[in-house]
């Protein structure tokens, strides 16, 4: 189960592993690339992520030597690859849709890999963070007028900009919530028949 945000870690690098052998700086790249809410993700962070999965027997390290003949003074390099066992276990967090796939940083990251999860928990997690977010709309609506009376203009706008924020999100899961009761059909990209072509 993913619960806490070493686990989303876990699971956002296995996921990446799951597409080819990485060295440990094109993991953190990627990870900043692809999952943006690793953005400030540093070393110290992610090597004893990677020693964790490996203890777990989820990856394997492998030590790339220079190519021969090469000056370069750059020691080998570790490449990292996922194990049948890791694809096992990345599959199992990638089908867990409870309550921990919904809070803000794990959504991110399950949200990122939908591709790969099947359509029923991909309209669980949708589903979820739509209520997680319809009880912290009411309950920032309850601490404005609560408190309205006693905030300057500037600290109301600013409690006001984020009820919109967080109402801009649900409007955007309605669209989702929605496309994945209804799936439209691929569009094709070429004719099936030639005879089509114009």
């Amino acid at each position: 189960m993913v619960r806490k945000r070493g686990d989303v870690l876990l699971l956002a690098v296995l996921a990446l592993l799951a597409d080819g052998p990485l060295h440990g700086y094109e993991v953190r790249k990627r990870l900043d690339l692809r999952l943006g809410v690793f953005r400030a993700l540093s070393y110290g962070t992610l090597y004893p992520a990677l020693r964790a999965l490996q203890a777990g027997g989820c990856i394997t390290e492998t030590t790339q030597e220079r190519l021969p003949g090469t000056v370069s003074p750059k020691r080998a390099r570790v490449v990292y690859e996922i194990t049948a066992h890791g694809r096992d276990r990345l599959a199992a967090m990638l089908d867990e849709s409870g309550p921990e796939a919904w809070e803000d940083d794990a959504f991110g990251v399950h949200f990122a890999l939908f591709t790969r999860v099947a359509p029923r928990t991909r309209l669980r997690i949708l589903e979820g963070r739509r209520a997680r977010l319809l009880e912290r709309l009411e309950q920032m609506n309850r601490s404005i007028d609560r408190t309205q009376a006693q905030l300057d203009s500037y600290a109301l706008e600013a409690q006001r900009h984020g009820v919109e924020t967080v109402r801009s999100e649900v409007d955007w899961l309605d669209r989702l919530i929605t496309a994945e009761h209804h799936p439209q059909p691929t569009l094709r990209t070429t004719p099936s028949n030639p005879e089509e072509n114009p």
